[in-house]
Protein backbone atom coordinates (compact mmCIF):
# COMPACT_ATOMS: atom_id res chain seq x y z
CA UNK A 1 0.00 0.00 0.00
CA UNK A 2 1.35 3.46 -0.88
CA UNK A 3 2.08 6.21 1.61
CA UNK A 4 0.88 9.80 1.43
CA UNK A 5 2.89 13.01 1.77
CA UNK A 6 1.76 14.88 4.88
CA UNK A 7 4.42 17.59 5.22
CA UNK A 8 7.12 19.30 3.11
CA UNK A 9 9.85 21.48 4.62
CA UNK A 10 12.71 22.39 2.31
CA UNK A 11 14.39 19.03 1.52
CA UNK A 12 12.50 17.21 4.27
CA UNK A 13 9.41 15.25 3.22
CA UNK A 14 7.18 13.48 5.77
CA UNK A 15 5.04 10.61 4.46
CA UNK A 16 2.37 8.56 6.29
CA UNK A 17 2.31 4.79 5.77
CA UNK A 18 -0.57 2.88 7.36
CA UNK A 19 1.24 -0.41 6.75
CA UNK A 20 4.25 -1.85 4.90
CA UNK A 21 6.49 1.10 5.84
CA UNK A 22 9.84 1.33 4.00
CA UNK A 23 13.19 0.67 5.66
CA UNK A 24 15.82 3.26 6.58
CA UNK A 25 18.10 3.79 3.57
CA UNK A 26 15.43 2.71 1.07
CA UNK A 27 14.62 4.89 -1.94
CA UNK A 28 10.90 5.64 -2.38
CA UNK A 29 9.25 7.39 -5.33
CA UNK A 30 6.50 9.98 -5.41
CA UNK A 31 3.68 9.24 -7.83
CA UNK A 32 4.11 12.38 -9.97
CA UNK A 33 5.31 13.14 -13.50
CA UNK A 34 9.00 13.23 -12.53
CA UNK A 35 8.81 10.20 -10.20
CA UNK A 36 10.67 12.19 -7.54
CA UNK A 37 13.09 10.04 -5.54
CA UNK A 38 13.26 10.31 -1.76
CA UNK A 39 15.68 8.62 0.61
CA UNK A 40 14.24 7.30 3.87
CA UNK A 41 16.20 8.94 6.70
CA UNK A 42 14.18 8.05 9.77
CA UNK A 43 11.10 6.09 10.88
CA UNK A 44 8.90 7.93 13.37
CA UNK A 45 6.10 6.50 15.51
CA UNK A 46 2.67 6.04 13.97
CA UNK A 47 3.90 5.00 10.52
CA UNK A 48 5.36 8.43 9.76
CA UNK A 49 8.43 8.18 7.51
CA UNK A 50 10.90 11.08 7.31
CA UNK A 51 12.56 11.29 3.87
CA UNK A 52 15.16 13.46 2.12
CA UNK A 53 14.47 14.98 -1.29
CA UNK A 54 17.48 13.72 -3.26
CA UNK A 55 17.26 16.07 -6.24
CA UNK A 56 15.58 19.08 -4.67
CA UNK A 57 12.57 18.48 -6.93
CA UNK A 58 9.88 21.16 -6.43
CA UNK A 59 7.16 19.25 -8.28
CA UNK A 60 5.68 17.76 -5.12
CA UNK A 61 2.78 18.64 -2.83
CA UNK A 62 0.86 17.30 0.14
CA UNK A 63 -1.48 14.42 -0.58
CA UNK A 64 0.66 12.85 -3.32
CA UNK A 65 1.19 9.09 -3.11
CA UNK A 66 4.59 7.63 -2.24
CA UNK A 67 5.53 4.12 -3.45
CA UNK A 68 8.17 1.75 -2.14
CA UNK A 69 10.93 0.51 -4.48
CA UNK A 70 12.31 -2.09 -2.01
CA UNK A 71 15.77 -0.94 -3.15
CA UNK A 72 18.47 1.18 -1.59
CA UNK A 73 20.59 3.90 -3.21
CA UNK A 74 21.87 1.94 -6.22
CA UNK A 75 25.11 3.16 -7.82
CA UNK A 76 27.00 1.66 -10.77
CA UNK A 77 30.18 -0.31 -9.99
CA UNK A 78 32.71 -2.27 -11.99
CA UNK A 79 35.16 -1.73 -14.85
CA UNK A 80 32.70 0.27 -16.96
CA UNK A 81 32.82 3.08 -14.36
CA UNK A 82 36.59 3.61 -14.72
CA UNK A 83 37.40 6.90 -16.43
CA UNK A 84 33.90 8.27 -15.82
CA UNK A 85 32.47 10.98 -13.53
CA UNK A 86 29.35 10.25 -11.46
CA UNK A 87 27.19 12.21 -9.08
CA UNK A 88 26.14 11.03 -5.61
CA UNK A 89 23.23 9.05 -7.11
CA UNK A 90 25.39 7.24 -9.67
CA UNK A 91 24.39 9.24 -12.75
CA UNK A 92 27.17 10.27 -15.20
CA UNK A 93 28.25 13.92 -15.30
CA UNK A 94 30.80 13.77 -18.14
CA UNK A 95 28.40 14.06 -21.12
CA UNK A 96 29.62 10.69 -22.38
CA UNK A 97 27.14 8.00 -23.49
CA UNK A 98 25.02 6.45 -20.77
CA UNK A 99 26.20 2.98 -19.74
CA UNK A 100 23.60 0.38 -20.69
CA UNK A 101 22.16 -1.79 -17.92
CA UNK A 102 23.43 -5.04 -19.45
CA UNK A 103 27.02 -3.77 -19.13
CA UNK A 104 26.92 -2.65 -15.55
CA UNK A 105 26.55 -3.91 -11.99
CA UNK A 106 24.81 -1.99 -9.24
CA UNK A 107 25.46 -1.80 -5.52
CA UNK A 108 23.53 -0.34 -2.57
CA UNK A 109 25.80 2.54 -1.51
CA UNK A 110 24.47 2.66 2.05
CA UNK A 111 24.88 -1.05 2.73
CA UNK A 112 28.04 -1.65 4.75
CA UNK A 113 29.88 -4.82 3.61
CA UNK A 114 30.46 -7.60 6.11
CA UNK A 115 33.90 -7.60 7.69
CA UNK A 116 35.98 -10.72 7.13
CA UNK A 117 37.73 -12.75 9.82
CA UNK A 118 40.83 -13.70 7.83
CA UNK A 119 42.62 -10.35 7.84
CA UNK A 120 46.17 -10.48 9.16
CA UNK A 121 48.50 -7.52 9.53
CA UNK A 122 51.33 -7.30 7.02
CA UNK A 123 54.61 -5.43 7.03
CA UNK A 124 54.02 -1.74 6.22
CA UNK A 125 54.43 -1.00 2.51
CA UNK A 126 55.72 2.48 1.68
CA UNK A 127 54.40 4.22 -1.43
CA UNK A 128 56.66 6.81 -3.04
CA UNK A 129 54.96 10.12 -3.84
CA UNK A 130 58.01 12.02 -5.16
CA UNK A 131 57.09 14.96 -2.90
CA UNK A 132 59.95 15.42 -0.44
CA UNK A 133 58.04 16.87 2.48
CA UNK A 134 55.39 14.12 2.36
CA UNK A 135 57.79 11.22 1.91
CA UNK A 136 59.92 12.52 4.79
CA UNK A 137 57.46 13.81 7.42
CA UNK A 138 54.23 11.91 6.63
CA UNK A 139 55.31 8.68 4.91
CA UNK A 140 52.66 7.33 2.56
CA UNK A 141 51.85 3.82 3.82
CA UNK A 142 49.56 1.45 1.94
CA UNK A 143 46.16 1.06 3.62
CA UNK A 144 46.49 4.12 5.90
CA UNK A 145 44.97 7.62 6.01
CA UNK A 146 46.65 11.00 5.52
CA UNK A 147 44.98 14.37 6.11
CA UNK A 148 45.97 17.64 4.42
CA UNK A 149 44.71 20.44 6.66
CA UNK A 150 44.59 24.14 5.87
CA UNK A 151 42.48 27.25 5.36
CA UNK A 152 41.24 28.62 2.05
CA UNK A 153 43.80 29.20 -0.70
CA UNK A 154 46.86 27.55 0.87
CA UNK A 155 47.20 24.76 -1.73
CA UNK A 156 45.23 21.73 -0.46
CA UNK A 157 43.67 20.91 -3.84
CA UNK A 158 46.90 21.54 -5.78
CA UNK A 159 48.81 19.18 -3.46
CA UNK A 160 46.09 16.54 -3.87
CA UNK A 161 46.24 16.88 -7.68
CA UNK A 162 50.03 16.47 -7.55
CA UNK A 163 49.68 13.31 -5.45
CA UNK A 164 47.15 11.88 -7.92
CA UNK A 165 49.47 12.76 -10.81
CA UNK A 166 52.59 11.23 -9.23
CA UNK A 167 51.05 8.08 -7.77
CA UNK A 168 48.72 7.31 -10.68
CA UNK A 169 51.68 7.46 -13.07
CA UNK A 170 53.37 4.67 -11.11
CA UNK A 171 50.34 2.45 -11.78
CA UNK A 172 50.01 1.64 -8.08
CA UNK A 173 46.40 0.51 -7.93
CA UNK A 174 43.17 2.22 -8.94
CA UNK A 175 42.62 5.88 -8.05
CA UNK A 176 39.34 7.35 -6.79
CA UNK A 177 38.68 11.07 -6.53
CA UNK A 178 35.70 12.41 -4.62
CA UNK A 179 34.78 16.10 -4.78
CA UNK A 180 32.69 16.98 -1.73
CA UNK A 181 31.29 20.50 -1.72
CA UNK A 182 34.26 22.10 -3.47
CA UNK A 183 34.40 24.41 -6.50
CA UNK A 184 33.17 23.07 -9.84
CA UNK A 185 36.16 24.72 -11.53
CA UNK A 186 38.60 22.62 -9.48
CA UNK A 187 36.82 19.40 -10.45
CA UNK A 188 36.89 20.37 -14.13
CA UNK A 189 40.61 21.27 -13.96
CA UNK A 190 41.41 17.92 -12.34
CA UNK A 191 39.44 16.04 -14.99
CA UNK A 192 41.26 17.87 -17.82
CA UNK A 193 44.66 17.36 -16.13
CA UNK A 194 44.09 13.60 -15.79
CA UNK A 195 42.77 13.41 -19.36
CA UNK A 196 45.84 15.17 -20.80
CA UNK A 197 48.15 12.88 -18.83
CA UNK A 198 46.21 9.78 -20.01
CA UNK A 199 45.44 8.84 -16.39
CA UNK A 200 41.63 8.59 -16.66
CA UNK A 201 41.99 4.92 -17.65
CA UNK A 202 43.00 4.23 -14.05
CA UNK A 203 40.68 6.67 -12.23
CA UNK A 204 37.05 6.81 -11.03
CA UNK A 205 35.52 10.16 -10.10
CA UNK A 206 32.50 11.17 -8.01
CA UNK A 207 31.44 14.81 -7.72
CA UNK A 208 28.97 16.46 -5.37
CA UNK A 209 30.31 19.99 -5.65
CA UNK A 210 29.12 23.16 -3.92
CA UNK A 211 26.31 23.73 -6.45
CA UNK A 212 24.53 20.57 -5.23
CA UNK A 213 22.06 20.38 -2.35
CA UNK A 214 23.35 19.20 1.07
CA UNK A 215 21.80 15.74 0.66
CA UNK A 216 23.93 15.02 -2.41
CA UNK A 217 27.02 16.59 -0.83
CA UNK A 218 26.55 14.34 2.20
CA UNK A 219 26.01 11.22 0.05
CA UNK A 220 28.74 11.59 -2.58
CA UNK A 221 31.53 10.42 -0.26
CA UNK A 222 29.49 7.36 0.75
CA UNK A 223 28.75 6.52 -2.90
CA UNK A 224 32.43 6.79 -3.86
CA UNK A 225 33.49 4.60 -0.92
CA UNK A 226 30.88 2.00 -1.90
CA UNK A 227 32.32 1.87 -5.43
CA UNK A 228 35.86 1.59 -4.01
CA UNK A 229 34.71 -1.28 -1.75
CA UNK A 230 33.48 -3.17 -4.82
CA UNK A 231 36.90 -2.97 -6.50
CA UNK A 232 38.61 -3.91 -3.23
CA UNK A 233 36.37 -6.89 -2.41
CA UNK A 234 35.25 -8.21 -5.80
CA UNK A 235 38.22 -7.29 -8.02
CA UNK A 236 40.84 -7.52 -5.24
CA UNK A 237 42.45 -4.23 -6.18
CA UNK A 238 44.43 -1.79 -4.09
CA UNK A 239 42.67 1.58 -4.03
CA UNK A 240 44.04 5.12 -3.68
CA UNK A 241 41.14 7.22 -2.40
CA UNK A 242 41.33 11.02 -2.58
CA UNK A 243 38.63 13.14 -0.92
CA UNK A 244 38.41 16.92 -1.29
CA UNK A 245 37.02 18.18 1.09
CA UNK A 246 36.15 16.15 4.19
CA UNK A 247 35.07 19.23 6.17
CA UNK A 248 32.40 19.92 3.53
CA UNK A 249 30.94 16.48 4.30
CA UNK A 250 30.46 17.52 7.93
CA UNK A 251 29.09 20.87 6.74
CA UNK A 252 26.50 19.14 4.53
CA UNK A 253 25.41 16.85 7.38
CA UNK A 254 25.14 19.94 9.58
CA UNK A 255 22.81 21.62 7.06
CA UNK A 256 20.58 18.54 7.00
CA UNK A 257 20.55 18.45 10.83
CA UNK A 258 19.38 22.08 10.83
CA UNK A 259 16.49 21.21 8.50
CA UNK A 260 15.59 18.35 10.84
CA UNK A 261 15.48 20.84 13.77
CA UNK A 262 18.13 18.88 15.67
CA UNK A 263 19.72 20.68 18.62
CA UNK A 264 23.42 21.32 17.80
CA UNK A 265 26.21 20.14 20.08
CA UNK A 266 28.47 22.48 22.02
CA UNK A 267 30.66 23.15 19.01
CA UNK A 268 27.68 24.24 16.91
CA UNK A 269 27.71 21.12 14.70
CA UNK A 270 25.11 18.39 14.32
CA UNK A 271 24.65 16.20 17.44
CA UNK A 272 25.58 13.13 15.38
CA UNK A 273 28.94 14.53 14.18
CA UNK A 274 30.96 11.70 15.75
CA UNK A 275 28.89 8.90 14.18
CA UNK A 276 28.68 10.77 10.84
CA UNK A 277 32.47 10.88 10.58
CA UNK A 278 32.94 7.32 11.87
CA UNK A 279 30.49 5.83 9.36
CA UNK A 280 32.52 7.20 6.44
CA UNK A 281 36.00 6.73 7.89
CA UNK A 282 35.44 3.14 9.04
CA UNK A 283 34.54 2.15 5.48
CA UNK A 284 37.88 3.50 4.22
CA UNK A 285 39.61 0.36 5.47
CA UNK A 286 41.60 -2.61 4.23
CA UNK A 287 40.89 -6.32 4.44
CA UNK A 288 42.35 -9.64 3.27
CA UNK A 289 41.19 -8.93 -0.31
CA UNK A 290 42.66 -5.46 -0.89
CA UNK A 291 43.51 -2.09 0.60
CA UNK A 292 42.15 1.45 0.56
CA UNK A 293 44.77 4.15 1.09
CA UNK A 294 43.14 7.54 1.57
CA UNK A 295 44.26 11.16 1.29
CA UNK A 296 41.73 13.61 2.66
CA UNK A 297 41.85 17.40 2.54
CA UNK A 298 40.26 19.19 5.48
CA UNK A 299 39.27 22.84 5.24
CA UNK A 300 40.00 24.81 8.40
CA UNK A 301 37.34 27.51 8.99
CA UNK A 302 38.95 30.88 9.84
CA UNK A 303 42.36 29.09 9.99
CA UNK A 304 41.31 27.65 13.38
CA UNK A 305 42.83 24.17 13.66
CA UNK A 306 41.06 23.73 17.03
CA UNK A 307 37.63 23.73 15.32
CA UNK A 308 35.62 20.76 16.73
CA UNK A 309 34.92 19.23 13.28
CA UNK A 310 38.59 19.47 12.25
CA UNK A 311 39.65 17.86 15.53
CA UNK A 312 37.09 15.08 15.11
CA UNK A 313 38.33 14.20 11.62
CA UNK A 314 41.96 14.34 12.74
CA UNK A 315 41.35 11.59 15.30
CA UNK A 316 40.58 9.18 12.45
CA UNK A 317 43.83 9.81 10.53
CA UNK A 318 47.31 8.31 10.78
CA UNK A 319 49.14 11.42 9.59
CA UNK A 320 48.33 15.14 9.56
CA UNK A 321 49.95 17.58 7.14
CA UNK A 322 49.22 21.18 8.11
CA UNK A 323 49.37 23.82 5.37
CA UNK A 324 50.07 27.32 6.68
CA UNK A 325 49.15 30.71 5.28
CA UNK A 326 52.32 32.19 6.84
CA UNK A 327 54.46 29.67 4.93
CA UNK A 328 52.53 30.26 1.69
CA UNK A 329 53.18 34.00 1.98
CA UNK A 330 56.93 33.26 1.93
CA UNK A 331 56.54 31.69 -1.53
CA UNK A 332 57.29 28.16 -0.30
CA UNK A 333 55.35 25.40 -2.07
CA UNK A 334 53.94 23.14 -0.81
CA UNK A 335 53.20 25.51 2.09
CA UNK A 336 53.68 22.91 4.84
CA UNK A 337 54.04 23.97 8.48
CA UNK A 338 56.90 21.60 9.30
CA UNK A 339 56.59 21.89 13.09
CA UNK A 340 52.84 21.13 13.24
CA UNK A 341 52.87 18.25 10.75
CA UNK A 342 52.75 14.88 12.53
CA UNK A 343 52.55 11.19 11.68
CA UNK A 344 52.10 8.08 13.82
CA UNK A 345 53.78 6.14 10.99
CA UNK A 346 57.14 7.90 11.33
CA UNK A 347 58.72 5.01 13.26
CA UNK A 348 61.83 2.85 12.72
CA UNK A 349 59.58 -0.16 12.02
CA UNK A 350 57.90 1.64 9.11
CA UNK A 351 60.57 3.91 7.59
CA UNK A 352 63.79 2.33 8.89
CA UNK A 353 66.42 3.59 11.33
CA UNK A 354 68.15 5.94 8.87
CA UNK A 355 64.97 7.85 8.02
CA UNK A 356 63.69 7.88 11.61
CA UNK A 357 66.92 9.22 13.15
CA UNK A 358 67.08 11.91 10.47
CA UNK A 359 63.50 12.93 11.25
CA UNK A 360 64.35 13.33 14.95
CA UNK A 361 67.30 15.58 14.07
CA UNK A 362 65.23 17.62 11.61
CA UNK A 363 62.39 18.13 14.10
CA UNK A 364 64.88 19.23 16.79
CA UNK A 365 66.43 21.76 14.38
CA UNK A 366 63.04 23.11 13.34
CA UNK A 367 61.91 23.52 16.95
CA UNK A 368 65.12 25.37 17.75
CA UNK A 369 64.61 27.55 14.66
CA UNK A 370 61.18 28.60 15.92
CA UNK A 371 62.54 29.57 19.35
CA UNK A 372 65.53 31.44 17.86
CA UNK A 373 63.34 33.48 15.49
CA UNK A 374 61.85 35.51 18.35
CA UNK A 375 65.31 36.13 19.83
CA UNK A 376 66.71 37.23 16.46
CA UNK A 377 63.80 39.64 16.03
CA UNK A 378 65.00 41.46 19.16
CA UNK A 379 68.83 41.26 19.17
CA UNK A 380 69.70 40.18 15.61
CA UNK A 381 71.32 37.01 14.24
CA UNK A 382 74.89 38.25 14.82
CA UNK A 383 74.39 38.14 18.60
CA UNK A 384 73.75 34.38 18.60
CA UNK A 385 76.42 31.89 19.62
CA UNK A 386 78.30 30.18 16.74
CA UNK A 387 76.46 26.90 17.45
CA UNK A 388 73.06 28.60 17.40
CA UNK A 389 73.93 30.47 14.21
CA UNK A 390 74.95 27.21 12.54
CA UNK A 391 71.73 25.46 13.59
CA UNK A 392 69.62 28.43 12.43
CA UNK A 393 71.32 28.35 9.02
CA UNK A 394 70.76 24.58 8.76
CA UNK A 395 67.06 24.99 9.55
CA UNK A 396 66.67 27.68 6.87
CA UNK A 397 68.33 25.36 4.32
CA UNK A 398 65.97 22.54 5.36
CA UNK A 399 62.88 24.71 4.86
CA UNK A 400 64.13 25.71 1.39
CA UNK A 401 65.03 22.09 0.60
CA UNK A 402 61.46 20.91 1.27
CA UNK A 403 60.09 23.35 -1.32
CA UNK A 404 59.70 21.94 -4.85
CA UNK A 405 58.05 22.66 -8.18
CA UNK A 406 54.95 20.65 -9.08
CA UNK A 407 53.92 19.01 -12.33
CA UNK A 408 50.31 20.25 -12.10
CA UNK A 409 51.44 23.91 -11.95
CA UNK A 410 53.88 23.75 -14.90
CA UNK A 411 51.49 25.59 -17.22
CA UNK A 412 50.86 28.32 -14.63
CA UNK A 413 54.42 29.23 -13.65
CA UNK A 414 56.49 27.72 -16.47
CA UNK A 415 58.67 25.79 -13.99
CA UNK A 416 59.10 22.07 -14.74
CA UNK A 417 57.79 19.69 -12.07
CA UNK A 418 60.17 17.70 -9.88
CA UNK A 419 59.98 14.10 -8.64
CA UNK A 420 62.40 13.01 -5.91
CA UNK A 421 63.22 9.39 -5.21
CA UNK A 422 63.17 8.52 -1.51
CA UNK A 423 66.91 7.86 -1.36
CA UNK A 424 67.70 11.17 -3.09
CA UNK A 425 65.41 12.97 -0.63
CA UNK A 426 67.19 11.43 2.37
CA UNK A 427 70.62 12.26 0.91
CA UNK A 428 69.64 15.92 0.39
CA UNK A 429 68.61 16.17 4.05
CA UNK A 430 71.71 14.36 5.31
CA UNK A 431 73.92 16.85 3.45
CA UNK A 432 72.31 19.67 5.44
CA UNK A 433 71.92 18.07 8.87
CA UNK A 434 75.04 15.92 9.24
Amino acid sequence: MAGVISMIKDLIVLADFDEDAPKIGEVVKIDNDSKTELLVERLNVGGKVLCLNLRNDKNIMRGMAVNRTHEGLRIPVGDTTIGRIFDALGLPLDNLPQISDDQIKYKDALKIPKSGDEFTSKAPELLETGIKVIDFLTPFVKGRKIGIIGGAGVGKTVLTMELINNIAKSGAGLSFFTGIGERIREGHELYETLKEADLLKNTCMFFGQMNENPVQRALVGISAVASAEHFRDEERKDILFFADNMYRYVQAKNEIATMLDQIPNEGGYEPTIFSDIKVLQDRLSSNEKGSITSVQTIYVPADDVSDPAVQMIQHELDAIMVLSRAVAEQGIRPAVDLTRTTSSLLTPEVVGDRHYLLSVQVQALLQKYQSLKSIIAIIGENELSPADRADFAKAKKLITNFSQNMFVTEKLNGLPGEFFKRDDMLKSIEEIVV
